[in-house]
């Protein structure tokens, strides 16, 4: 005889719910012990993954002012440690594909339209271009991004006429920038704030941005020089605010930290007072415009239109229009400025100096006014055809004789290859080869033998002449339109 325990109901419902409450234990105490191991790789791993900002000296930014300004001195001690890009970042440039939509020069021109536009219309760039760009510019403005995939800048330089050798050329004076680079970011001399506002855009036009992995370092201490300027004088950018020629310098500088600006903003790169800084900066010199609709000398109101001041402010606001920021009054002060550009076109076609008046050739300003004009979507217009006329009749390029006014072919260059066709063909020609055997083994240009316009400085004319080498693919052409 055989004796079987059986459980009564009672008990065997207990058991059941005590076996179904071990189960529930195990599982929770399963999550939270992978909760918790999840909690420490983060803990260990966060500090490694996290980007920090270089250190900017902070001063305290109120809106421009014509009365006497506070000065503060920028602590010499501080460390700027721009971050160093992740291994997911550093290759942020290198993009693989090039793009099929570079468009070529056109060998015909095209019919002037004299209608100036009635409005706030003007265009966001020279062009759409396509996708272009490497992982991370997808955003960035299509005139501007092409020039941050390799392939598709040399595809571009060798469309537009160029050969290796200009790349070549371009890297050597980057290098020789970098080497020349003072431990506070600035460049230069006397007028440190426009030598470093044009080196800087020298960098942006490689598409050198506080993320590369060569000059990365280099383009972060140039913003946060300038950055730090204009926190220290209220927005105002110039390395003496008592000069007639500050205004020259704010016009740089702006155009420079706007176009930094643009490209930060779009990578995630968080510069503290970058923006502020743009901001102050554009805005100075919309409201620094005469009741003429010009700019000239310390934004002074005297009715006086000097081209060469007003193709900085006009190239600068551009830049800060890409950038997304509000601006007050922005399309009424460009339709006035390029008003004021018009009245200073003489009969013949070229641009005078402060008024209908011609210095030498005339080519000099006929440059700045075109270059303005097709910034602004306005190409077509007869203003900048015509200038673009007497450039190309007149125009002369000899680096050891008298007619090597590189301030004139920084805008002409890019005004020509704005026109295209035959005009910029007969440019190119002019310019191009002459330009890379002027080149010191250095990566460093020469004085010219024509110091005009206050070329006696090699930092000055190495930018200048690298930004002209760079205008293959720095901008995509107003004819791509």
């Amino acid at each position: 005889m055989s004796l079987h325990a059986q459980l009564s109901p009672e008990a065997e419902a207990r058991l059941d719910a005590q076996r179904r409450n071990s189960v529930v234990t195990s599982v929770v105490i399963a999550l939270l012990v992978i909760a918790l191991v999840v909690l420490v790789l983060l803990f260990i791993l966060l500090p490694s993954l996290m980007i920090k900002s270089p250190t900017i000296v902070a001063y305290q930014a109120g809106a421009p002012e014509e009365d006497t300004m506070d000065q503060k001195e920028v602590n010499p001690q501080i460390q700027r440690k721009p971050s160093a890009p992740s291994s997911s970042m550093a290759k942020v440039i290198a993009s693989t594909t090039p793009s099929p939509t570079a468009v070529p020069v056109p060998e015909t021109e095209a019919q002037p339209n004299l209608d100036f536009g009635s409005g706030d219309d003007f265009g966001e760039g020279w062009g759409n271009g396509g996708d272009g760009g490497g992982g991370g510019f997808g955003n960035i403005p299509a005139v501007m991004r092409k020039r941050c995939s390799p392939q598709d800048r040399m595809q571009r330089l060798k469309e537009n006429g160029g050969v290796e050798e200009c790349e070549t050329a371009v890297v050597k004076a980057l290098d020789w920038l970098q080497t020349t680079q003072a431990a506070d970011g600035s460049w230069g001399g006397g007028y440190k704030v426009a030598y470093t506002g044009l080196a800087l855009l020298a960098y942006l036009g490689h598409c050198e941005t506080p993320l590369s992995e060569k000059y990365g370092e280099t383009v972060t201490n140039a913003i946060t020089y300038l950055v730090n300027q204009s926190a220290k004088n209220k927005g105002r950018l110039g390395a003496d605010l008592q000069s007639n020629q500050w205004v020259y310098e704010h016009g740089i500088a702006t155009y420079a930290i706007a176009e930094a600006y643009t490209f930060c903003s779009q990578l995630g790169v968080n510069l503290p007072g970058l923006k502020e800084a743009v901001q102050l900066g554009g805005q100075t010199i919309i409201d620094g415009q005469n009741a003429a609709g010009g700019w000239t000398y310390r934004f002074a109101e005297d009715r006086r239109n000097d081209s060469s001041v007003m193709g900085w402010c006009l190239q600068a606001l551009k830049a800060c229009k890409h950038t997304g920021i509000e601006f007050r009054n922005m399309a009424k002060c460009v339709r006035d400025g390029l008003d004021a550009f018009a009245s200073n076109q003489h009969a013949s076609g070229a641009i005078g100096y402060t008024g209908p008046n011609i210095r030498g050739d005339g080519t000099t300003l006929s440059g700045a006014g075109a270059l303005c004009f097709q910034l602004w979507g306005k190409e077509a217009h007869s203003v900048p055809r015509k200038a673009c006329k007497v450039i190309n009749k007149n125009i002369k390029f000899d680096w050891k004789g008298k007619d090597t006014d590189l301030y004139g072919h920084y805008y002409a260059s890019q005004a020509m290859i704005n026109y295209g066709g035959r005009f910029w063909k007969e440019y190119n020609e002019l310019f191009r080869d002459k330009t890379l055997a002027a080149q010191n083994g250095d990566g460093s240009w020469p004085l010219p033998a024509n110091t005009a316009h206050g070329l006696g400085n090699v930092h000055y004319i190495t930018c200048l002449t690298t930004l002209m080498l760079e205008v293959y693919y720095r901008f995509l052409p107003g004819t791509a339109q």
